[in-house]
């Protein structure tokens, strides 16, 4: 079929509003509710720690091992550089991953998804410095970040339709709440270890080996993530597709014919949400730790309260998703951006303790009101058929505007201009996303089809 019916009775192109339509609703019993949303957090974790792992070590210790040759400042934007090829990547695995989860399924993607994230994160701990291999050193960095992000790319989509597509009515935003979460326990995983490893080890072992700790213990993650995702069934949304034959032949090049308005404020929506997070944990850390003089640990263990706010504000948000309408609140979480944009940067300056850790902990809870709703709010702009490469694309060319050249910006800001231009840079992005989400209708109320 060429029309999706799921989308063709609505301006927007997306699921119709019927409330009293209950095709979307779940037959299924709790406890393979429950081990749904376990699948979908325990997933979403372990990628998005895969991630992070890779931010904190280009905060602190990747210039050193593959950019001996360049300047402390010139090394650290190479670092960041590497690190930004996977928000580029991360469109390309939306779009490869999001076809075949509109044509095969949700279930067998996200299996391969992190299969590809976990293996190219390993390996990044094995890969040896550019003392060793040259030039080849950080080529192949660059080449492992790339594919780390084409598989993170593929998971997100997959993980919030998975538990989104399974939902009953009226608690899709509970249970998108909980890969939503992934992102949090992520980050406060990767941080922890460094954390412990800067704790345990001199600077010069952990400089030369135990940085690598934290990505070889991907291989052990892989394993526990694998295991968690093949014991559950695909979402009865899509089986409910498959037996209608309704499955898009080309979903990419549908959503981009029939959903451009969605897919463009979508990610305009994503941006402050990426643009929080990566400069309040990556940028923030190199900035606190090089040029404000903070000991890393010290940093490191701030970006861990931090992350406690991110996760309050997630699960917050996402929870009252289901009753207050997806879009108030990520309006509100965008308008709080706006404002804490401002005070971030002469928080952080005080070289406080108490006040760079309120000054994380309110970007990132900032953030989470954003995000914690964005799991059920970008796949209900979509249609079943193409629901996956919708939502998907949306979250990640977010990130590219967001999250890719955040921290590259913010470096040459506070070089050029100081620490207020990067705070004034930060409201930029919530002003975007504000006025995208403004032109968007509420959701909630929505059949998934």
């Amino acid at each position: 079929m060429d029309d999706d019916p799921s989308t063709s009775k609505t301006a927007t192109g997306a699921a119709p509003t019927d409330a009293s339509d209950k095709s979307d609703a779940s037959n299924e019993s709790p406890e393979s509710l429950r081990r749904v949303a376990v699948a979908s957090f325990i997933g979403t974790a372990i990628e998005f720690y895969d991630f992070y792992v890779y931010g904190t070590a280009a905060a602190l210790v990747l210039n050193d091992a593959f950019f001996p040759n360049l300047s402390p400042v010139n090394g650290t934007l190479a670092a960041f550089s590497t690190y930004a090829v996977a928000f580029a990547a991360r469109p390309i695995g939306s779009l490869v991953f999001g076809h075949f989860g509109d044509r095969v399924g949700r279930k067998s993607v996200l299996v391969a998804s992190l299969l590809l994230m976990g293996l190219s994160t390993a390996l990044v701990g094995l890969l040896p410095g550019y003392g060793t291999w040259g030039i080849w050193a950080p080529l192949l960095l660059v080449l492992l970040r790339f594919l780390q992000g084409v598989g993170l790319g593929g998971e997100w989509g997959g993980a919030a339709l998975l538990a989104v597509e399974h939902a009953p009515r009226g608690r899709r935003g509970m249970f998108a709440a909980f890969p939503q979460l992934g992102p949090s326990v992520g980050f406060f995983a990767a941080t922890g270890i460094f954390w412990l490893l800067s704790s345990v080890l001199d600077d010069e072992a952990f400089r030369s080996w135990g940085w690598r700790v934290p990505f070889l213990l991907s291989f052990l993650l892989v394993a526990v993530g694998l295991f968690v995702r093949l014991k559950i069934s695909e979402t009865p949304v899509f089986a409910r597709v498959m037996a209608a034959q309704e499955a898009s032949k080309a979903p990419a090049l549908e959503v981009f014919k029939r959903h451009p308005r969605e897919l463009l404020l979508g990610a305009g929506g994503m941006v402050v949400a990426y643009g929080l997070f990566y400069t309040a944990t990556t940028y923030c850390l190199a900035y606190g730790t090089n040029t404000l003089g903070v000991p890393r640990n010290t940093m490191l263990g701030l970006s861990m309260v931090a992350c406690v706010f991110l996760a309050a504000g997630t699960w917050f948000a996402a929870t009252r998703s289901d009753a207050g309408g997806r879009r108030r609140l990520v309006l509100a979480g965008s308008g709080l951006a706006v404002v804490w944009g401002l005070v971030l940067f002469p928080l952080m300056d005080t070289e406080r303790p108490v006040l760079i850790a309120i000054a994380l902990g309110g970007a990132l809870f900032c953030m989470g009101v954003v995000y914690g709703p964005m799991g059920a709010y970008l796949p209900e702009l979509f249609g079943a058929r193409v629901r996956y490469s919708g939502a998907s694309f949306a979250y990640n060319l977010g990130g590219v505007a967001g999250g890719a050249v955040a921290p590259l910006v913010a470096t040459r800001l506070q070089g050029a201009f100081g620490s207020g231009a990067v705070g004034w840079y930060v409201s930029a992005m919530a002003v975007v996303s504000l006025l995208c989400v403004l032109a968007l209708p509420e959701t909630r109320e929505r059949s998934l089809g």
